[in-house]
């Protein structure tokens, strides 16, 4: 990826995503867990690293460093990057055992709500000299019967041809490639983007320096983002992928899912076109 743009930083977008995050209504306050469940995942947490201290016998210094980077990931406004980043796919693999419907996976950190409404024949808002590719992105919104949903809503973001979030990137105007495209009476939609690019997350924190620490690669396949809903439905969180794409088989956030691969077939103009449909199940 080559760009004259500036990185944004970790601490950066870690305040940019814990901002988004508590500015979130349906995310205030604490899940309604009773005492005796609060006590047991607690206690569960804590003797799973109990194990993993006494099994590899951490010694003083290794657990002194550990203390100082979670001091540091939190002085960094860096928890919402590492949580998303490397725990949200396990609760989402729980979530997935109860959905029936089209398949889901994480949200990640780039999420912002309340982004302007468009048609279902839309085109996401964009510079006008933003770099990369036409794709244009259809299809249907339906129930577990088979019945169109009308007036669904795709709330749907990506990162440009750099591989950077509007929000999150300095050098990019607010609500750049995003927006919330709602369903025609058959429940049909047409998303004319571009084609998006691999990133690396951030690595300049401490999520960075952990990285780095066990040797691991930070970077992310391409992908669209969408978060698909629909009044009395169950909503679909999920992130859509493409065929043959860098890092798809080696994820950092462990997030790719077979049945989330696009294959986009370029037509005569050079624009790339493909269809994927979206299944709800009830509330």
């Amino acid at each position: 990826m080559t760009t004259t743009q500036p990185s944004p930083t970790a601490a950066g977008s870690g305040a940019n995503a814990s901002e988004a995050f508590r500015a979130s209504s349906e995310r205030r306050g604490s899940a309604a867990t009773s005492t005796e469940r609060a006590d047991r995942l607690i206690r569960r947490t804590l003797e799973a690293i109990h194990q993993v201290i006494r099994e590899e016998e951490v010694t003083y210094p290794e657990f002194q460093a550990v203390k100082r980077w979670l001091m540091d990931v939190g002085e960094g406004g860096e928890w919402p990057l590492f949580l998303d980043v490397f725990i949200e796919h396990e609760v989402e693999k729980v979530a997935a055992k109860t959905q029936h419907g089209s398949s889901g996976t994480i949200e990640g950190p780039y999420y912002l709500p309340g982004q302007q409404r468009l048609g279902s024949l839309a085109t996401l808002p964009m510079r006008p000299d933003e770099k990369g590719e036409t794709l244009v992105f259809s299809g249907r919104v339906r129930d577990l019967d088979g019945r169109p949903l009308a007036g669904a809503e795709i709330d749907f973001w990506q990162a440009d041809a750099d591989g950077y979030y509007s929000g999150f990137a300095p050098h990019l105007p607010d609500g750049n490639l995003r927006g919330v495209i709602v369903t025609d009476d058959e429940g049909r939609f047409a998303i004319t983007t571009i084609k998006p690019a691999p990133y690396r997350i951030p690595t300049d924190g401490p999520t960075g320096a952990m990285i780095a620490a066990a040797g691991w690669h930070p970077w992310r396949p391409a992908h669209l983002h969408l978060m698909v809903r629909a009044g009395g439905h169950r909503r679909i969180t999920t992130q859509l992928y493409f065929a043959g794409g860098e890092w798809l088989d080696s994820d950092v956030a462990s997030a790719t899912k077979d049945e989330l691969v696009l294959d986009p077939r370029q037509q005569s103009d050079g624009s790339w076109r493909t269809v994927y449909d979206f299944v709800l199940e009830p509330a």
